[in-house]
């Protein structure tokens, strides 16, 4: 991976940005490596990590629609250009009557450029769909978000994926984790970003002990190298399921801030872990890392 990590045009809440070059150096991939990713959120760990053939997967579709759109050329960085210069004078003409018309029109239609505007102009830039999946984040109220800088900022994070999949066998896929994993074979290295199970709360997708387990057995049965992110611990409370469902891992910890929360007060600092069947100190010894970190091996 190159030091500067390119951060996808969707933005994703708990997205792995700062978590990137700790994931790429105890990743155990070279370049015949399948990277497959079951979860892939904004995807940006493995757009930054992945080896030519990878596969991205989510169920939802909306994500996997916008990344093969830009994929076949059905949105170019010149089309995003256009299109959010002249959305983004609508919305500063019309503020949040405006967002809403997109909002229906995008649960109407699922244009994913649609989908990028919400995306760019909602609330703290969360995605959330009800039970019937219509997008249902109400208005960031900044009418005047899509600025010529904020615009060239999300161009130029789709140019950079645009030079990517010529050289890359690069999948997306709309389907379950379970469907995912079962697609990883001998040269597989399976990344997982569930939800955080007992932070992660939404409207269609929750995440409870059960499925945990599952991927968990999933995982293990693969007979694939895996990682899986997670937190560990926060000021308040440790992630009990570690103990109960990934105690047959090994752990490395991190420090990192968790920014999601309306108020500064419940942004606190959270402990990090990554989940590995193997033993990384020794892939992270070859990557060259030069920061020190906690393996455990339960």
């Amino acid at each position: 991976m190159k030091n500067k990590v390119h951060v996808p045009p969707i933005k994703i809440q708990g997205i792995k940005t700062k978590l990137v070059e700790q994931i790429s150096d105890a990743a155990d991939i070279d370049e015949n490596t399948t990277w497959i990713e079951p979860f892939m959120g904004s995807g940006v760990v493995g757009f930054n990590i992945a080896p030519c053939n990878a596969i991205f997967a989510d169920t939802n579709p909306h994500v996997i629609n916008f990344y093969n759109a830009i994929k076949d050329g059905t949105i170019t960085s010149m089309a995003v250009r256009e299109f959010l210069e002249t959305e983004g004078k609508k919305l500063a003409s019309l503020d949040d009557e405006y967002y809403y018309t997109v909002r229906d029109r995008f649960n109407k239609d699922h244009n994913p450029l649609d989908f990028l505007f919400l995306n760019r102009s909602c609330f703290n830039g969360m995605i959330r769909f009800n039970k019937s999946y219509n997008f249902n984040v109400p208005y960031g109220h900044k009418p005047e978000r899509f600025a010529k800088a904020y615009v060239t900022k999300i161009v130029n994070q789709v140019a950079w994926l645009e030079k990517q999949f010529p050289h890359n066998n690069w999948i997306f896929k709309c389907q379950s984790f379970g469907e995912t994993i079962n697609e990883a074979n001998g040269d597989a290295f399976v990344y997982c970003d569930p939800p955080y199970i007992g932070r992660h709360v939404d409207y269609y997708d929750s995440w409870n002990e059960e499925q945990e387990r599952e991927l968990h057995d999933a995982l293990v049965s693969s007979n694939a190298k895996f990682m899986l992110s997670t937190w560990d611990e926060s000021k308040y409370r440790k992630n009990e399921y570690i103990d109960l469902v990934w105690s047959d891992c090994y752990k490395i910890n991190k420090e990192h801030f968790y920014f999601v929360g309306a108020k500064e007060s419940n942004r606190n600092s959270m402990k990090e872990a990554l989940l590995m069947n193997y033993d990384p100190a020794e892939i992270i010894e070859k990557n060259g890392d030069k920061e020190q970190q906690t393996v455990i091996n339960f």
